[in-house]
């Protein structure tokens, strides 16, 4: 059954890796979009914020597509919807922008027909369409996941994030695409790289599902991308070696980048001097940085009540 009122979303950030981890780890953050989705008569875009300046307002908007491949799997016909948006998550940084807003189609436009997706198959549809099941995984599961992806099916284990877990995120004012980032990545490494990376990302994994944030400055490291990457955001080789001297847990390239990542210790309080480190580096280089103190998200994609007075706009800002 069609909700004629709409449905309204949230759906977190998330970071990817977390160093070692490629293409399998990642962590939803407290940090959000937001989507409302209504049949309509004809076709309307009504997109608020910044984070969202230039993308289409027709039926090539990725929000629209996405919505249609759930319609079409359930096999309802939905051609005309009014789609309202708004994301604090900055475009192509490093933190799941493009994730969330496919999770937040599949699954906005399947809680507009009813639910008859069932949220495996989501995440199937999720990971097909970004290739990877770590940041669609994050957003749709919230928490931190480990995921395999075999090109049709995508296996997930969600992971509590440890209570005194922080995150901060330093955001250089410069956009670097996935695809960008990939092609700095060699097409072979060697046995032992391969080793080190499988070794490290295990550790890691069982570090955050056991609460062991001593293991994680070691466990964090990586050879598989970071390196080949450095050269694309500079300051990065510098952040990644030196971070944990001022007060991070363990420091990585979120996703594809630009955007830095650092893991800390709330009972430690160093967030000031590992924040000014941070901005003291890519300074040096020229790089204009915002800075975020975030935490991880423990909740997913998650449904808002719609209410039938007050707008999109004013709902989410309330």
């Amino acid at each position: 059954m069609i909700r004629q009122e709409g449905v309204r979303v949230k759906v977190p950030a998330s970071t990817a890796n977390l160093g070692p981890g490629f293409d399998t780890l990642g962590m939803a953050l407290n940090l959000y979009s937001w989507i409302e989705m209504k049949p309509a008569d004809s076709t309307v875009f009504r997109l608020h914020g910044e984070n969202l300046e230039g993308l289409p307002t027709d039926k090539s908007n990725l929000v629209y597509q996405v919505a249609q491949t759930v319609f079409a799997e359930a096999g309802v016909t939905l051609p005309e919807l009014e789609i309202s948006m708004k994301s604090d998550i900055p475009l192509t940084r490093g933190l799941g922008s493009s994730a969330s807003a496919i999770v937040g189609a599949l699954f906005a436009a399947n809680l507009l027909i009813g639910e008859p997706l069932s949220q495996a198959k989501l995440f199937d549809m999720a990971t097909a369409l970004e290739k990877h099941p770590d940041n669609v995984g994050a957003s749709l599961f919230g928490g931190i996941i480990t995921a395999v992806w075999d090109g049709t099916h995508a296996d997930v284990l969600r992971i509590e994030p440890p209570a005194d877990l922080e995150v901060l995120v330093a955001i250089p004012d410069f956009q670097l695409s996935t695809s960008k980032a990939r092609e700095a990545l060699p097409k072979q490494i060697s046995l032992q790289d391969a080793v080190y990376n499988v070794s490290h990302s295990s550790l890691l994994t069982a570090a955050l599902t056991s609460g062991r944030l001593d293991l994680i400055p070691v466990a964090m490291r990586d050879r598989l991308h970071q390196p080949y990457r450095a050269s694309l955001v500079p300051g990065m080789a510098r952040i990644l070696e030196e971070a944990t001297a001022h007060g991070a847990l363990g420091a990585a390239l979120s996703g594809a980048g630009p955007t830095l990542l650092c893991l800390t210790d709330r009972r430690k309080g160093a967030e000031d001097q590992l924040e000014g480190f941070l901005l003291e580096v890519l300074g040096e280089q020229g790089i204009t940085t915002q800075t975020m103190r975030l935490k991880p998200c423990t909740l997913g994609a998650v449904a808002l009540t719609m209410e039938s007075e007050g707008s999109f706009l004013d709902y989410i800002q309330a």
